[in-house]
């Protein structure tokens, strides 16, 4: 039986694990969190960090490995790509996939293969910040260089708060390393969802409007919606931006979760690209989308096996909703409008009456997850719009 280690055991990765066994491969789970719910899924389980590559190595060469995935991890994928690279496994470029995993790397990387890309700066010490800050134009972004999911960053209209926004930033950062960057305005929707590569070749598209809730925090997506509705000279311009950066990084299989902005000027900016299948349930709602297993399919790509792709899309539209709350305390109730339920398919909750919850700041404080189909776009606009209004979080 040949084996797969899966790097990350959380809810969202357990389909992976689950998928994997059903391919009939033998699965070995490493997670560094003695909790983590994947442990029970995988046929072996270690109590090892994912993002300590010389360990997670020791354990692939222990165990003979055939295959090795980050499941919708970015920390996780850069341990996935060097263990490949040493143990001559499928996967891809571990420098590339280290670029893509640090916002650092990756914006040097833009600025060095004439991407459009906004000033930006990395900083090792909240003292080379200060002394630099006036190489800024405010607004600006400060973040981890090494974080996903929204986590640590802060937008700053001006110094006032640059104190607690470093802080914020350098406790999230494994490496002790944050960047600054100029704030672009976006003109549209920032455009989030994933891609998926097969011998070089984008082909699944599953570019997505990404919605966010402002009243409760601008940065964190709160849902997204399919299709992407861009005029097609941008929308193009955004394919090619996409197909010469998987060009050069020499990206040649597997999943990539992406989001991109357009901006007051039409110039399309990558702003975070992560190699490996988005969180959130992202890959399920292309699946839906598409009619395939995009974890099958990554999971192919990590072993090295191919198979016929045969899309077939729907005619529907799509959405997905993070379930948040603007408040920490103890959730009582949530309930949706029978007009929502209408078009609810799915749900996926992560905390029930009683559990402890926290404000919306990142992605991983989210509730539970909704999956929405409507029969046209006109009336997914007017549901999505005022979504907020048909739903009633109760927190106490």
């Amino acid at each position: 039986m040949k084996k797969i280690l899966l790097l990350g055991g959380s809810n969202q990765q357990i389909i992976a694990i689950e998928k994997a066994k059903e391919m009939g491969l033998y699965t070995i789970l490493c997670d560094y969190l003695p909790d983590n719910p994947g442990q029970y899924v995988a046929d072996k389980f270690y109590l090892e960090s994912t993002t300590d590559k010389d360990s997670i190595l020791k354990i692939s060469r222990d165990e003979n490995i055939d295959g090795i995935i980050a499941y919708a991890s970015d920390p996780a994928a850069p341990t996935a790509a060097y263990v490949a690279e040493k143990l001559s496994l499928p996967g891809n470029p571990y420098k590339s996939v280290d670029i893509l995993c640090n916002k650092g790397k990756f914006r040097e990387f833009l600025k060095e293969n004439g991407f459009n890309v906004p000033m930006s700066k990395s900083f090792a010490s909240k003292q080379e910040v200060f002394d630099n800050i006036n190489d800024f134009k405010f607004p600006i972004i400060v973040k981890p260089v090494d974080s996903s999911g929204s986590k640590g960053v802060t937008v700053l209209k001006s110094e006032k708060n640059l104190e607690t926004a470093l802080k914020l930033a350098f406790s999230y950062s494994r490496s002790r390393e944050i960047i600054i960057e100029d704030f672009i305005e976006s003109k549209y929707s920032i455009i989030g969802g994933d891609i998926f590569i097969r011998n070089g070749e984008i082909d699944i598209w599953g570019l997505m409007s990404s919605q966010r809730d402002t009243s409760v925090n601008e940065l964190v997506p709160v849902g997204e919606s399919f299709p992407l509705m861009l005029a097609e000279p941008l929308l193009d311009e955004v394919k090619f931006t996409l197909k010469s950066l998987v060009n050069k990084l020499n990206i040649k299989n597997g999943p990539m979760n992406v989001e991109l902005m357009v901006d007051k000027n039409d110039k399309v900016y990558l702003i975070d690209i992560g190699p490996r299948s988005g969180g959130c349930m992202i890959p399920e709602l292309i699946s839906d989308i598409y009619n395939i297993d995009i974890a099958k399919m990554s999971i192919e790509a990590s072993m090295g096996w191919t198979s016929d792709l045969n899309l077939r899309k729907s005619n529907d539209n799509y959405g997905i909703y993070y379930l948040h709350s603007s408040d920490t305390g103890e959730l009582k109730s949530i309930e949706f409008d029978p007009i929502l339920e209408n078009y609810i398919y799915k749900k996926c909750m992560y905390k029930q009456k009683n559990d402890e919850v926290e404000f919306f700041k990142d992605a991983s404080k989210c509730l539970g997850i909704i999956f929405l189909k409507f029969p046209n776009y006109e009336e997914m606009s007017k549901i999505l719009e005022n979504i907020e209004d048909l739903i009633r979080i109760e927190v106490i």
